[in-house]
Protein backbone atom coordinates (compact mmCIF):
# COMPACT_ATOMS: atom_id res chain seq x y z
CA UNK A 1 0.00 0.00 0.00
CA UNK A 2 1.20 3.49 -0.83
CA UNK A 3 -0.08 6.54 1.02
CA UNK A 4 1.48 9.66 -0.40
CA UNK A 5 0.44 13.28 -0.68
CA UNK A 6 0.94 15.07 -3.99
CA UNK A 7 0.88 18.79 -4.73
CA UNK A 8 -0.11 21.02 -7.64
CA UNK A 9 1.41 24.49 -7.53
CA UNK A 10 0.89 25.32 -11.19
CA UNK A 11 1.13 29.07 -11.70
CA UNK A 12 2.19 29.73 -8.10
CA UNK A 13 4.86 32.39 -7.61
CA UNK A 14 7.11 31.38 -4.72
CA UNK A 15 10.19 32.69 -2.95
CA UNK A 16 12.26 30.34 -0.79
CA UNK A 17 15.17 31.92 1.05
CA UNK A 18 18.29 29.97 1.85
CA UNK A 19 17.35 27.37 -0.74
CA UNK A 20 20.84 26.27 -1.78
CA UNK A 21 20.90 23.40 0.72
CA UNK A 22 18.96 21.56 3.42
CA UNK A 23 15.31 22.17 4.12
CA UNK A 24 15.14 25.22 1.88
CA UNK A 25 16.41 23.33 -1.15
CA UNK A 26 14.01 20.45 -0.51
CA UNK A 27 11.08 22.89 -0.36
CA UNK A 28 12.19 24.71 -3.51
CA UNK A 29 12.55 21.47 -5.46
CA UNK A 30 9.14 20.24 -4.27
CA UNK A 31 7.49 23.50 -5.37
CA UNK A 32 9.35 23.56 -8.69
CA UNK A 33 8.44 19.97 -9.49
CA UNK A 34 4.81 20.72 -8.62
CA UNK A 35 4.66 23.50 -11.20
CA UNK A 36 5.55 26.65 -9.26
CA UNK A 37 7.70 29.49 -10.53
CA UNK A 38 10.34 29.54 -7.80
CA UNK A 39 12.82 32.22 -6.81
CA UNK A 40 15.57 30.90 -4.55
CA UNK A 41 18.17 32.86 -2.63
CA UNK A 42 21.67 32.32 -1.32
CA UNK A 43 24.44 34.57 -0.09
CA UNK A 44 26.78 34.04 -3.07
CA UNK A 45 26.78 36.19 -6.19
CA UNK A 46 25.38 33.71 -8.72
CA UNK A 47 23.83 30.25 -8.82
CA UNK A 48 26.93 28.82 -10.49
CA UNK A 49 28.84 29.46 -7.26
CA UNK A 50 26.95 26.51 -5.74
CA UNK A 51 27.32 22.82 -6.50
CA UNK A 52 23.63 22.36 -5.65
CA UNK A 53 21.31 21.81 -8.62
CA UNK A 54 19.19 24.96 -8.91
CA UNK A 55 17.93 24.29 -12.44
CA UNK A 56 14.43 25.43 -13.24
CA UNK A 57 14.58 28.12 -10.55
CA UNK A 58 15.47 31.81 -10.57
CA UNK A 59 18.40 32.62 -8.34
CA UNK A 60 18.85 35.92 -6.48
CA UNK A 61 21.48 36.87 -3.97
CA UNK A 62 20.24 37.76 -0.50
CA UNK A 63 22.25 38.73 2.57
CA UNK A 64 19.86 38.92 5.50
CA UNK A 65 22.19 41.09 7.56
CA UNK A 66 22.31 43.71 4.78
CA UNK A 67 19.24 45.95 4.68
CA UNK A 68 20.01 47.11 1.14
CA UNK A 69 20.15 43.50 -0.08
CA UNK A 70 16.79 42.74 1.53
CA UNK A 71 15.11 45.84 0.16
CA UNK A 72 16.51 45.27 -3.33
CA UNK A 73 15.09 41.75 -3.49
CA UNK A 74 11.69 42.85 -2.19
CA UNK A 75 11.47 45.70 -4.68
CA UNK A 76 12.16 43.34 -7.57
CA UNK A 77 9.03 41.26 -6.85
CA UNK A 78 5.66 42.72 -7.79
CA UNK A 79 3.41 39.80 -6.85
CA UNK A 80 4.01 36.73 -4.70
CA UNK A 81 1.85 33.80 -3.62
CA UNK A 82 4.27 31.93 -1.32
CA UNK A 83 7.10 33.13 0.89
CA UNK A 84 9.17 30.55 2.79
CA UNK A 85 11.52 32.24 5.25
CA UNK A 86 14.06 29.47 5.56
CA UNK A 87 17.44 31.25 5.46
CA UNK A 88 19.35 31.37 8.73
CA UNK A 89 22.12 29.71 10.69
CA UNK A 90 23.56 29.23 14.13
CA UNK A 91 27.02 30.45 15.18
CA UNK A 92 26.95 33.26 12.54
CA UNK A 93 30.45 34.15 11.47
CA UNK A 94 31.74 31.46 13.80
CA UNK A 95 30.81 33.59 16.82
CA UNK A 96 30.01 32.10 20.22
CA UNK A 97 26.31 32.80 20.77
CA UNK A 98 26.86 32.97 24.53
CA UNK A 99 28.68 36.27 24.05
CA UNK A 100 26.68 39.48 23.56
CA UNK A 101 28.11 39.97 20.06
CA UNK A 102 27.39 36.40 19.01
CA UNK A 103 23.90 36.58 20.47
CA UNK A 104 23.16 39.84 18.65
CA UNK A 105 24.52 38.50 15.36
CA UNK A 106 22.32 35.42 15.57
CA UNK A 107 19.19 37.46 16.30
CA UNK A 108 20.00 39.81 13.41
CA UNK A 109 20.37 36.92 10.97
CA UNK A 110 17.55 34.67 12.14
CA UNK A 111 14.88 37.15 13.24
CA UNK A 112 15.45 40.77 12.24
CA UNK A 113 16.44 40.01 8.65
CA UNK A 114 13.53 37.67 7.87
CA UNK A 115 11.11 40.10 9.52
CA UNK A 116 12.36 42.98 7.40
CA UNK A 117 12.03 40.89 4.24
CA UNK A 118 8.51 39.73 5.10
CA UNK A 119 7.27 43.23 5.84
CA UNK A 120 8.92 44.54 2.67
CA UNK A 121 7.04 41.89 0.66
CA UNK A 122 3.60 42.68 2.11
CA UNK A 123 2.63 44.60 -1.02
CA UNK A 124 3.62 41.69 -3.27
CA UNK A 125 1.83 39.16 -1.08
CA UNK A 126 -1.27 41.30 -0.97
CA UNK A 127 -1.31 41.25 -4.79
CA UNK A 128 -1.67 37.45 -4.80
CA UNK A 129 -4.79 35.95 -6.35
CA UNK A 130 -4.07 32.44 -5.06
CA UNK A 131 -6.99 30.40 -3.79
CA UNK A 132 -6.85 30.57 0.00
CA UNK A 133 -4.73 33.71 -0.15
CA UNK A 134 -1.00 34.28 -0.06
CA UNK A 135 0.98 32.17 2.37
CA UNK A 136 4.04 32.95 4.46
CA UNK A 137 5.76 30.05 6.20
CA UNK A 138 8.48 30.91 8.69
CA UNK A 139 11.04 28.34 9.80
CA UNK A 140 11.11 28.21 13.58
CA UNK A 141 12.91 25.50 15.56
CA UNK A 142 12.49 23.28 18.56
CA UNK A 143 15.24 25.39 20.13
CA UNK A 144 12.51 28.01 20.48
CA UNK A 145 10.53 25.67 22.72
CA UNK A 146 13.23 24.08 24.86
CA UNK A 147 16.69 25.06 26.04
CA UNK A 148 19.62 24.38 23.73
CA UNK A 149 22.42 26.00 25.67
CA UNK A 150 24.95 26.01 22.82
CA UNK A 151 22.85 28.38 20.70
CA UNK A 152 21.00 30.84 22.97
CA UNK A 153 20.88 33.51 20.28
CA UNK A 154 19.43 31.12 17.72
CA UNK A 155 16.86 29.87 20.22
CA UNK A 156 15.85 33.41 21.18
CA UNK A 157 15.58 34.39 17.53
CA UNK A 158 13.38 31.40 16.73
CA UNK A 159 11.18 32.21 19.73
CA UNK A 160 10.81 35.63 18.17
CA UNK A 161 9.93 34.04 14.84
CA UNK A 162 6.99 32.27 16.50
CA UNK A 163 5.79 35.52 18.07
CA UNK A 164 6.16 37.41 14.79
CA UNK A 165 4.27 34.64 13.00
CA UNK A 166 1.29 34.98 15.33
CA UNK A 167 1.28 38.77 15.26
CA UNK A 168 1.47 39.04 11.47
CA UNK A 169 -1.17 36.31 11.09
CA UNK A 170 -3.64 38.48 13.00
CA UNK A 171 -2.53 41.76 11.45
CA UNK A 172 -2.51 40.58 7.83
CA UNK A 173 -5.57 38.31 7.78
CA UNK A 174 -7.64 41.20 6.42
CA UNK A 175 -5.26 41.40 3.46
CA UNK A 176 -5.74 37.73 2.55
CA UNK A 177 -2.25 36.79 3.75
CA UNK A 178 -1.78 33.78 6.03
CA UNK A 179 1.33 33.46 8.19
CA UNK A 180 2.31 30.15 9.77
CA UNK A 181 5.47 28.53 11.07
CA UNK A 182 7.05 25.10 10.99
CA UNK A 183 9.29 24.07 13.88
CA UNK A 184 11.60 21.24 12.83
CA UNK A 185 13.36 19.11 15.37
CA UNK A 186 16.86 17.76 14.75
CA UNK A 187 17.10 17.30 10.99
CA UNK A 188 19.98 15.88 8.95
CA UNK A 189 21.32 18.96 7.13
CA UNK A 190 24.63 20.71 6.54
CA UNK A 191 23.88 22.88 9.57
CA UNK A 192 23.56 19.90 11.92
CA UNK A 193 26.38 17.87 10.32
CA UNK A 194 29.08 19.20 12.70
CA UNK A 195 27.20 17.55 15.58
CA UNK A 196 28.43 14.16 14.39
CA UNK A 197 31.98 15.11 15.37
CA UNK A 198 30.84 15.10 19.00
CA UNK A 199 29.01 11.81 19.72
CA UNK A 200 27.83 13.05 23.14
CA UNK A 201 25.88 15.88 21.49
CA UNK A 202 24.26 13.50 19.02
CA UNK A 203 23.34 11.11 21.82
CA UNK A 204 21.81 13.94 23.83
CA UNK A 205 19.67 15.02 20.88
CA UNK A 206 18.59 11.48 19.99
CA UNK A 207 17.53 10.98 23.60
CA UNK A 208 14.81 13.57 22.98
CA UNK A 209 13.45 11.71 19.94
CA UNK A 210 11.24 8.64 20.52
CA UNK A 211 11.92 7.43 16.97
CA UNK A 212 15.61 7.22 17.86
CA UNK A 213 16.84 9.10 14.79
CA UNK A 214 17.12 12.51 13.23
CA UNK A 215 14.55 13.62 10.70
CA UNK A 216 15.15 14.22 7.01
CA UNK A 217 14.47 17.26 4.84
CA UNK A 218 12.00 15.13 2.90
CA UNK A 219 9.94 14.82 6.06
CA UNK A 220 9.83 18.59 6.61
CA UNK A 221 9.31 19.98 3.10
CA UNK A 222 5.81 18.50 2.57
CA UNK A 223 4.61 20.00 5.86
CA UNK A 224 5.75 23.42 4.66
CA UNK A 225 4.17 22.89 1.25
CA UNK A 226 0.81 21.91 2.79
CA UNK A 227 0.64 25.25 4.60
CA UNK A 228 0.92 26.94 1.20
CA UNK A 229 -2.12 25.21 -0.31
CA UNK A 230 -5.76 26.23 -0.53
CA UNK A 231 -6.59 23.19 1.61
CA UNK A 232 -4.90 24.91 4.56
CA UNK A 233 -6.79 28.17 4.08
CA UNK A 234 -8.23 28.13 7.63
CA UNK A 235 -4.84 27.53 9.23
CA UNK A 236 -3.33 30.85 10.28
CA UNK A 237 -0.92 31.77 13.06
CA UNK A 238 -0.14 28.10 13.68
CA UNK A 239 3.17 26.48 14.59
CA UNK A 240 3.42 23.01 13.08
CA UNK A 241 5.96 20.92 14.97
CA UNK A 242 7.88 18.36 12.87
CA UNK A 243 10.13 16.77 15.44
CA UNK A 244 9.38 13.07 15.87
CA UNK A 245 7.62 13.86 19.18
CA UNK A 246 10.80 15.18 20.81
CA UNK A 247 8.79 17.90 22.56
CA UNK A 248 6.90 15.13 24.38
CA UNK A 249 9.99 13.74 26.10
Amino acid sequence: MTAQLSFDFTGTRALVTGATSGIGHAVAVLLRDAGADVIVTGTRSVAADYETDLSGMTYQQLVLTDNASIDSLAQSISALDVLVNNAGANFPGGLDESTPDGFAASVALNLTGPYRLTVALRRALKASTAAGGASVVNLASMSALRAVTMVPGYGAAKSGVINVTRNLAVKWAKHGIRVNAVAPGTIETAMTAPMHAVPEIVASEIAHIPAGRMGTVGEVAPAIAFLCTAQSSYINGAVLVVDGASDCV
